[in-house]
């Protein structure tokens, strides 16, 4: 059976998102685990044939329910394979689809719903229930909501399966004629986005942009239907998203993750090939890993940081010497085998994007024998631009790779990176004087991102163009740069370089809690107490003014973090401080230590 994906027919290739169905019915038609997730301890699995009738029983609910083209659903919703059925159904029905964050406050639900025009909304379980009921009530819009779980007096998803399975022929045909319709130009979803600032745009996103997209990205990872996939990232999110296309394009079961917390015993438990992330999921994935390391003894804990320190020398494809991939096999059979051990065994690829990552963490991963694919793209381009390979010519480690099918880029005057390809957005809803602002009159999207061209081939991202700031003295400050680098210490866990229009940069820096507790127990100066304590002795003082001196002196004194404070406060999406797609908002951040600023200052 999966012989048939080696030679695949040209009508095989999909042009609207939907068409991946019958690509699963004509090429994976006995596959059981297309998705998988947790319930009650157990993997919970749908076929091919569930995917192909549950997503068509749901668009015939929808046509019975009244539904047309391109009227809008709004799903809040965590992971799970429910969203597919709906995500597919909707598509065949020419029905828009708007995901949403489970991490947005009341208002901003509000907003969206309002303004997306939506007429459903669809949420996971009781606790969202409860939240958005008060909120569709009051919104003449909305028809109908439903919910995934059975919550008591709700109105479940199953009820539109249940209409779609007794749909007469007459609504069947309707579905049919649709099919052959929808055209890959047409809107397929809205995603709202705010980035780190400002109110949330509803991008608009064609089937043509995602489809061309995540086909050249599967060419890339190059998974098979034997593989398993880990999906970590949000649904709602574009690069969730996308590797969920991906990765049903090239018929690999997809396994959802329960939560952030359960990303390594999930992967232990399927013995996954692959997983997508962000960088903060791999910072701490490597923090988890040196925290385990720093607790051996002796020769043990001697041969791991050896291993560690030459994992962050690596460089792919004979670029170093035969004596340092010799050692590097020693340290793969004593200890990086036992790093692919402790997530499965099988893990051979990660898709990484949406935010900077830092090489080291990219080198010490290939050397590994895990390789990130670090890749660089937005919302608005359906995301990927650029994406490193797997091999070269294509592949440059401390990139963001080189272009993918279909996408042509072009740095500005002003080292803006400009995008014009078939990923490129429709434009932003109900909003034309943004849609041109950012989309000028020649095609070219200007992504808000300072970068230059290595090699006419790999893309270098230099930071964000509205992240910069200027000192007081006229020097410019790309505050990412400085962070990556800072975040080499093992005592710093988040970190913000601000300084604008000020006659330094200066810093806040969430510190690594736990292993200075470890520190500071060997020079038997820790005694239990509470962080903000630990964060005022003498000798965690004495340890932070080391360590920015130290990685100080890489900088022109321009650069250099001056000043800086340590705060307790972990920053997460809940907290305000991160975006939904662990992005620092670096308005919020300093909002939030304005008076430790001005302090500073």
């Amino acid at each position: 059976m999966y012989l048939a994906f080696l030679q695949i027919p040209i009508k095989m290739k999909p042009t609207r998102t939907f068409d991946l169905l019958e690509r699963y019915k004509a090429l994976f038609p006995d596959k059981q685990d297309v998705f998988a997730s947790k319930s009650d301890g157990k993997w919970i699995y749908q076929s091919t044939e569930d995917y192909y009738r549950i997503a068509h029983d749901f668009a015939y609910g929808l046509i019975i329910l009244g539904f047309a083209p391109g009227d809008k659903i709004v799903t809040i919703t965590n992971n799970r394979p429910e969203w597919n059925f709906v995500d597919m159904g909707m598509a065949l029905a020419g029905v828009v689809h708007v995901p949403v964050y489970t991490s947005m406050n009341r208002d901003e639900y509000r907003y969206i719903i309002e303004h997306s025009d939506a007429k459903m909304v669809m949420v996971s379980d009781e606790k969202f229930y409860s939240k958005i009921r008060p909120i569709t009530d009051e919104i003449i819009n909305i028809r109908y909501l439903f919910t995934f779980d059975e919550v008591a007096k709700a109105s479940c998803w199953t009820e539109v399966i249940q209409k779609g399975a007794g749909a007469e022929e007459e609504v069947r045909g309707k579905i049919e004629k649709l099919k052959q319709e929808i055209k890959p130009e047409d809107l397929a979803s809205i995603i709202y986005t705010s980035g780190t600032t400002g109110t949330h745009k509803g991008v608009m996103l064609s089937h043509g942009n995602m489809v061309s997209n995540f086909i050249a990205a599967a060419e890339v990872f190059n998974l098979g239907a034997e593989d398993k996939f880990l999906s970590i990232l949000p649904l709602c999110h574009v690069g969730g998203r996308f590797g969920n296309y991906q990765t049903q394009y090239s018929g690999t079961s997809i396994y959802y993750s329960e939560s952030m917390a359960t990303i390594a015993v999930n992967l232990r438990e399927i013995k996954a090939s692959g997983f997508d992330a962000v960088p903060r999921i791999l910072e701490k994935i490597y923090d988890n890993v040196l925290a385990k390391g720093r607790s051996l003894k002796g020769f043990k804990k001697k041969m791991f940081f050896w291993a560690v320190d030459l994992g962050l020398k690596y460089k792919p494809f004979g670029e170093k010497s035969r004596f340092y991939y010799t050692k590097l096999k020693i340290a793969d059979k004593l200890i990086f085998s036992k790093w692919r051990e402790a997530l499965g065994g099988n893990v051979k690829i990660v898709g990484c994007g949406g935010a900077s990552l830092q090489p080291r963490l990219e080198r010490v991963f290939w050397a590994s024998g895990i390789k990130i694919l670090n890749m660089y793209g937005l919302t608005e381009t359906s995301p990927v631009i650029t994406i490193n390979r797997q091999e070269p010519p294509l592949c440059r480690l401390g990139s963001v790779g080189a272009l993918i099918d279909g996408v042509e880029v072009k740095i500005a005057d002003d080292g803006e990176i400009l995008c014009k390809g078939n990923n490129v957005m429709l434009g932003y809803y109900k909003d034309e004087k943004l849609t041109r602002e950012n989309i000028d009159t020649n095609g070219w999207f200007h992504t808000g991102d300072i970068g230059r061209m290595e090699d006419d081939r790999f893309l270098m991202i230099t930071d964000r163009k509205k992240e910069i700031f200027k000192l007081s003295s006229g020097k410019f400050i790309a505050p990412q740069v400085i962070e990556n680098r800072l975040k080499v210490s093992p005592f710093i866990d988040q970190m913000m370089v601000t300084g604008e229009h000020q006659k330094f940069a200066a810093a806040i820096i969430v510190p690594d809690i736990d292993y200075l507790k470890t520190v500071c127990r060997k020079k038997g100066t820790y005694e239990e107490g509470k962080p903000e304590e630990l964060l005022q002795s003498k000798i965690v003082k004495e340890i932070f003014n080391n360590e920015i001196s130290m990685l100080n002196r890489s900088f022109p004194d321009h650069e250099k973090v001056v000043k800086y404070r340590l705060v307790t406060d972990q920053w997460s999406p809940q907290t305000g401080e991160l975006s939904a797609s662990l992005k620092m908002k670096r308005s919020n951040i300093e909002s939030k230590y304005r008076e430790l600023l001005e302090e500073m200052f």
